[in-house]
């Protein structure tokens, strides 16, 4: 994923943090036994979220264990227990979007790293593969947005709101399928396609001036020259995160409802302030 869905760290409760970082290492744990210990190393914040709002939500993390870190022996960390559900779906999401992210690295990129991606392609085939057994609904969900991004990118007429598209639809349909409650859907739905567009949508103004020098598609490039500024890139994006809190002040929040709230209300305004201070926002990624 992008890595952008962050807490507030120093707004957070001292329990609340551990509480988050217990989530984290379980889903670090859960990657490395369910594909190897080389997934770990595609850990995101944002699948962090996913499965933390899927334990909000139906399967429940019943407490807190102290076991040996399974990155380094010598350290100790808390891990959740219960929530195996949300933890293998977020790792399941994890590598299948790594691997579709590879697939359109390949079209994209020059010829020593398309060899590179070429050459690392099948340990993330096989991934892909573990995972489509157990969840073929993510795998539908990515491999459509994936392609339907190629296509967006390539269309002569395409706009801010169409390259967009594919990336809220994801997050949309992926909270979508959680849920059979008719009202609860529709919710879920606007949660996260709003969630989603604005991740999209910082990513482009996080690589904006990349994107210029490299000549890569970046939607924020089809605006008319006099709405390329931060003001504008602003309007969009807080937009985007607006909708979303209402959308999500209607989710009935049973568990990590303070972090949860911490990321919405705090950890994503704070995110974009830094992207449009030129603070690149993917920094440090695996570290909490």
């Amino acid at each position: 994923m992008f890595g952008y869905i962050k807490i507030h760290k120093e707004e957070l409760l001292v329990r609340e943090y551990e509480a988050y970082k217990s989530v984290y290492c379980g889903l670090c744990k859960r990657m490395g036994k369910e594909y190897s210990f080389l997934s770990r190393f595609i850990l995101s914040y944002d699948s962090t979220f996913y499965a933390m709002f899927l334990m909000s939500q139906n399967y429940k993390c019943t407490g807190f264990e102290r076991k040996r870190c399974t990155c380094n022996p010598l350290k100790k960390c808390t891990f959740c227990k219960g929530g195996e559900e949300a933890l293998s779906k977020a790792s399941a999401l994890s590598v299948i979007l790594a691997y579709y992210k590879l697939v359109d690295d390949i079209n994209d990129s020059e010829f020593f790293k398309r060899t590179l991606i070429k050459i690392v392609k099948p340990i993330f085939s096989h991934w892909r593969k573990k995972a489509l057994k157990n969840y073929p609904k993510i795998d539908i969900l990515a491999k459509e947005m994936i392609f339907s991004q190629f296509d967006a990118e390539k269309n002569k007429d395409c706009c801010l709101d169409m390259a967009a598209e594919p990336t809220a639809r994801l997050l949309s349909n992926l909270l979508s399928i959680e849920t059979e409650d008719k009202s609860l859907k529709i919710v879920y739905e606007q949660f996260g396609y709003h969630i989603g567009r604005w991740i999209y949508l910082i990513d482009a103004v996080d690589d904006l001036q990349e994107d210029i020098k490299k000549h890569n598609f970046n939607p924020f490039l089809l605006l008319d020259e006099k709405d390329r500024n931060n003001e504008n890139y602003k309007i969009i994006l807080s937009r985007c995160l607006a909708q979303a809190f209402n959308a999500y002040n209607l989710i009935e929040i049973t568990d990590f409802k303070g972090i949860l709230d911490n990321i919405i209300l705090k950890g994503l305004p704070l995110m974009q302030e830094k992207v449009l201070k030129g603070e690149k926002g993917k920094r440090n990624e695996r570290s909490v």
